[in-house]
Parts: C-alpha cells; structure tokens; sequence
C-alpha cells in the first residue's frame, strides 16, 4: 500500500485544524515509552487512558505511582490522577472507545531469528480495529514502536481495518512517529525532544500529532512512513556505533599507552564532522531495550534481503569483546570476592534488559567467584522479579543468574561491599560510588567501566577497561 502525501499544505491543515478538537489520549502499552507519555501528556492538560494487560502496571498507575525508575515521572503520575486526568484500565478496547487518539506503544522485542516481534503490535492494532466497529467519530492511530519499515501501512492499517470493518480515512487516520526518549532522561526529552518526525496518513492525523508530539511546534519532520520507520533503526545503529567505536579506540589506545580520554577528548571538538560527544566515551558494552534489539533488527533485514552489511554484522561481536575483556581483568586479579556496583545497563533507570552487566556476573559466577551486587535502582521484591521476568525468555543461558537476582540474595548494602569484596568493579559513575572507590580499603582493586574520574588515580590498585 502506498500513501500520496500532496495534502501536506498550509490550506488542508488550516481546514483539518478548523474540525479537530482533541480531548482525549488512549495510550496501549505501559512501559518505558508508554507510561513516559502518560505523565507527561497529563501534564500538559490532556486527560490520558493508560491501558495494558499487565494488571500491576494498571494499578501502579491508576494509583498515581510510577512501574518504572525515571526522574520525575512519579510526580508527573501523582498529579495526573489527583486532577483526574490520568485513568488506567486493562480494558484496551475501551480505552479505544473512550478517547479521540490512541497512541500504540507496545514491545517488539527480538523474535527467535533474530528479527522484530510484531506479536504485541499485531494483537493492539486487532484490539483497536474491534473498538472502533462499535465508535463512529473518526479516530487517530498514533505508532511509536520500533518497527522495520513497511509495518504500519502492511501490518497495523491491515490488522485495524480488518478488525473494524473500516477503511484508512474513512474511519480513522494513521501516522508513525518514532520516540526518541532516553532512559534516565525519558520526561526531559518528551519535554524537549531533538526532533519530533511525523509520517501520517492525512492532513487531519498530521495535525493531531503535532498537537500530542510537540507543544511548541518546533523541530517537527515531516516524511514518509517508511523514512520515518528506517529513521529509529538508523539512529539507534549510530548510536550503538558510536559506543563500540569509542570502546574499539579506548583498548587500541591502551595498547599503545596512550590515554583514550584524550584522544576522545580532542575527536569530540569537531562538532562540524564529528557530530555529538555523547556516545563517544570509551567505557563499556551498550546494553539496554534499545541498541541490542534493533542491531539485531538491522542484521535481519539485510541477510533477508540479501545486503551486506559488515560494520553492522559486527557491532554485538565486538560489543561482546567488551564484556569479555572485562571478564579477563578481573579474572588476571585473582579475586576471592567480587562486588558490582551498578547492575543495569546504565544509571538512572532500573531497566535490567539486555545489561553487559548482567552477562559479566554470570561469567564471574561460572569461574566459581562469589558475586555481591549494589545497585540502589534495584529493590528487591515485585519490581525486581518483574524486570527478571522480563528478560527470563530471551536469557536461559542466565538461568542461575537470574534465579540469584530474582530472590534479592546477591544484593547487599555498599558498605557491606566494600568491607567484604577484594575486587570491586564499577559500572555507574554516581557520587555515591566514587566516594566509595576513594574510602576503599588498601589492597582492593577496582575495575572501573565508567570512567568515575577525570583525571586517572595512578594507583596499583586501580584498573581502567579502556584507559
């Protein structure tokens, strides 16, 4: 199916604006994306349906109470249900009918061959398609998953007209708009984003995703459904890219003694080639519910259609090194007990997906070592199961792992580490942890994958990754 986007001109959207009054938001899927956009549409005055079949994030929710670890996203909730603009139901369909846009934010995690999972998506956009059979107004389908590119028009639009016996622009309108939220950041970047890329089917759904995606209208990209679906993987892809660049010049720089941070530190200056600093700080793998999925995606898509594609191919191999030099560090210290600071794939967030930390502890827990983990983002109890479960399926190699995480056993106070473990290895550079790398004991080696320090400790005990 193909899409003529002539409409896009300053008349149709003068005139769809002059029939649209948007009053409500549905959003289906109430995880990292999902339940971001529910804090922070109700506090811009819409009044938001959050919906999801996990029934503990129905009720975290509906009570005001953020599932999820993100800075400011709590209040954002509180506020939302005392003023009465934020609901939570398990009722999709509902939801759907109840609200004048739906926002599809639901996983699509990596399937078994390595490609994209479009089971959620299939089963939200049939649930949408069965409560508009029974809704006459016209409603807006808003994408924000991760998808390869052809899926809304082939996939969602197919699954919602058959379902509800409608048509596209007769019955409802479509647009993709990929996120660009970073986790530990996620309410500042909905606030500000970088950029806000629309693709959509009509003049009216355009405009209502600019009402709902960008409040002061600036940074909005307007393009095809599949530029903007190709767009999330390209910039994930460089992202990821960025980190095993960095990561791959750190260890060559070690190798020739040289200091990575100061190589880095000059690249970064060309803000006209070299583009943002961000990523490009040697340290450790990437991790998260991101960069390793749609890497894989990306991989997918090219064996199926036969490109190749070798720096791509490479990026989780050469992530991997990462982690197993790691291993080998700490493995040449002879440590009788090790203790992690940090768990999740990075700070700020309590997402265990897919964390290099996560694999490093069970290599370390293979070799027979004694593991002690403090990460404050993980308590133990239902969230923390509820994030082991998360990853449970895709990890049965990390059976014992998981297993020692999920009952709260290895997790232990920072004092009690730092009192008990020879070795200690880092990977969050919070202050709370680099207070404690300073006030260690004499004779207990750190590992540092963070970089805690801008100026290297010259001590015997100390042990950089990359630097």
């Amino acid at each position: 199916m193909s899409l003529n986007f002539a409409w896009r001109t300053a008349a149709t959207l003068v005139a769809a604006e002059a029939t649209t009054q948007l009053k409500t938001i549905s959003i289906i899927g109430l995880g990292y994306v999902g339940v971001v956009s529910v804090g922070c549409l109700s506090a811009r005055g819409f009044k938001v349906i959050g919906a999801d079949l996990d029934a503990a994030k129905v009720a975290s929710v509906a009570a005001g109470r953020s599932p999820i670890v993100e800075r400011g996203l709590g209040d954002l909730l509180y506020d939302g249900v005392r003023s009465r603009r934020v609901t939570a139901t398990c009722d999709v369909a509902q939801a759907v009918r109840d609200s004048d846009v739906t926002l599809l934010a639901v996983g699509t995690p990596t399937s078994a061959d390595g490609g994209c999972d479009l089971t959620y998506v299939r089963a939200a956009s049939r649930a949408i398609g069965e409560a508009l059979a029974a809704k006459s107004a016209y409603h807006f389908v808003i994408l924000r998953c991760s998808v390869p590119p052809g899926t809304t028009i082939d996939v969602v639009v197919p699954e919602i007209e058959a379902a509800s016996g409608k048509k596209l622009g007769d019955g409802f309108g479509i647009c993709f708009s990929p996120e660009f939220l970073r986790e530990g950041t996620a309410v500042a970047d909905f606030a500000e984003p970088p950029k806000v890329v629309i693709a959509a089917s009509d003049a009216r759904t355009e405009l209502v995703a600019r009402q709902v995606l960008s409040e002061r209208g600036q940074n909005v990209l307007i393009t095809s459904m599949t530029a903007a679906e190709t767009l999330k993987y390209v910039d994930n892809i460089w992202h990821a890219t960025k980190v095993v660049f960095a990561n791959e010049v750190g260890r060559f720089c070690k190798s020739l003694d040289v200091d990575s941070h100061e190589v880095m530190r000059l690249f970064v200056q060309d803000t006209k080639l070299n583009l943002s600093p961000y990523y490009l700080r040697p340290g450790f793998a990437f991790g998260g519910s991101c960069l390793p999925k749609e890497v894989r995606a990306a991989m997918h898509i090219g064996a199926a259609n036969g490109v190749s594609l070798p720096l791509i191919d490479s990026l989780l191999v050469s992530n991997d090194s990462q982690i197993e030099e790691a291993h080998r560090l700490i493995a040449s210290l002879a440590p009788r007990v090790v203790g992690l600071l940090g768990l999740t794939f990075k700070s700020g967030t309590d997402d265990l997906r897919e964390s290099p930390m996560v694999e490093l502890m069970a290599r370390l827990q293979n070799d027979g070592l004694r593991v002690r983990v403090c990460d404050p983002n993980l308590r133990p109890g239902q969230q923390l199961s509820s994030q082991v479960r998360s990853i449970r399926h895709a990890h049965g190699d990390l059976k014992a792992t998981l297993d020692a995480l999920e009952t709260g056993g290895v997790l232990d106070t920072l004092p009690t580490i730092m009192n008990e473990c020879d070795v200690i290895v880092v990977s969050h550079a919070t202050e709370a942890f680099r207070d404690a790398v300073r006030k260690r004991r004499p004779g207990v080696h750190v590992v540092d994958l963070a970089r805690l320090f801008t100026e290297v400790p010259q001590e015997a005990t100390y042990h950089g990754l990359s630097w």
